[in-house]
């Protein structure tokens, strides 16, 4: 008697099926490379967090941002001042952070996109500022800065992962072998989007987008989306 084989057809079934799946999960691909998209947070994702303080504390200064002034330190240092002659400390900037949700659209915008490449996000902001605001986007990968903080939790200063850090990283991905798109909406974008295969501007000032009428500008997510399926409207997935 020829004994039952353990191995039946029926359990081979499952075992294909998911290897089917993944081949359709395959990224797509441009010029031969994986994309990866290289994304500015505020402004692209979520709202300005200075602005929503300054709304909050009702201290005009703290409205300008990367948008307004070129020069980052100068930026900072006039923000840390401003706290430090008021009096708000971390504690106070983390409980309007609270309060902020990500910009209408962003959210499925960033499920579309994980189905087609890689996506990072690079920004001049601190990680004790942005850290609650990851579980709501989906725990994407964030470059940003550190805070010097007091025991007390003055804001004494801050700490810049890296000078030049978001063109420096995007070209580390160029040598890394991906396709970049860059998409910021500041002053401290453009580096970064001169440096990517294609660099775009997202909903930007007036101001940003007279001194670099080079870049395309996109005003909406659908517009973005538009400008990343017609990298490979041509080319199938996996190519």
């Amino acid at each position: 008697m020829t004994p039952t084989s353990p191995i039946q057809s029926t359990s081979i079934q499952p075992m294909i099926q998911p290897a089917a799946q993944l081949q359709q999960a395959q990224i797509r691909t441009v010029q031969g490379k994986p994309l990866l998209l290289a994304s500015d947070l505020e402004g692209v994702l979520i709202p300005e967090i200075w602005i929503a303080v300054a709304e909050k504390t009702g201290i005009p200064e703290l409205r300008l941002t990367t948008r307004d002034i070129a020069d980052y330190d100068q930026l900072m240092q006039m923000r840390l001042d401003i706290l430090r002659q008021r009096g708000l400390g971390l504690a106070d900037i983390q409980a309007v952070i609270a309060t902020v949700e990500p910009l209408p659209g962003a959210l499925r915008f960033l499920s579309w996109l994980r189905q087609q490449g890689q996506l990072i996000i690079l920004s001049d902001t601190f990680y004790e500022f942005v850290t609650p605001l990851l579980e709501e986007l989906g725990h994407p990968t964030v470059f940003c800065h550190s805070l010097q903080v007091a025991p007390d939790g003055a804001i004494q200063g801050y700490r810049l992962r890296l000078e030049q850090g978001k063109r420096r990283a995007v070209r580390a991905f160029q040598e890394l072998g991906f396709f970049t798109v860059a998409v910021g909406d500041s002053y401290n974008d453009t580096a970064m989007l001169a440096q990517a295969h294609l660099g775009i501007l997202f909903h930007p000032p007036a101001n940003v987008q007279e001194e670099f009428p080079h870049f395309p500008v996109v005003q909406d997510y659908a517009q973005l989306q538009e400008a990343l399926e017609d990298l490979w409207v041509s080319q199938p997935v996996g190519d």
